[in-house]
């Protein structure tokens, strides 16, 4: 089944704000942007929105749509398929972007999104999940 899924790249400076996801079966770390699932009659917009509000009590602003990418992966040793609808933003908090880590639950599971330099994705070291992500860092 394919997922349709809002992400919003949010920058500072020259930060980026990821949260880590692990792959058991790889032993693989990675970063994705913050964002969900689109549920039925609901917009991306809309999507990214209520995301950031259900995960993190956040409010964004500056929202800019940069396109659609595809995403075909194996996570858990299972395939994956991903449309993703891909946004620029920003917090409309400033207080957000003077921590380091932030814990957020979603569906359950507990999470950490981070503030990473973006040279660290740039460079290889670190994995950004879709990799096409990467062509829309500044």
């Amino acid at each position: 089944m394919i997922r349709a899924i809002a992400l919003g790249l949010i920058q500072n400076r020259s930060r980026l704000f990821v949260s880590e996801g692990f792959d058991p079966v790889k032993q693989d770390s990675f970063y994705r942007a913050l964002g969900g699932g689109i549920e039925f009659g609901e917009t991306s917009l809309e999507a990214l929105k209520r995301e950031f509000r259900e995960e993190l009590q956040a409010e964004l602003t500056n929202i800019c749509y940069l396109g659609c990418l595809e995403n075909l992966f194996t996570f858990n040793g299972k395939p994956g398929h991903e449309l993703v609808q891909l946004y620029s933003c920003d917090f409309v908090d400033p207080l957000f972007y003077q921590h380091e880590q932030i814990d957020f639950i979603d569906s359950g599971e507990s999470y950490v999104a981070s503030w990473i330099e973006r040279d660290r994705f740039q460079s290889g070291e670190l994995r950004l999940v879709p990799a096409e992500c990467l062509q829309y860092l500044e």
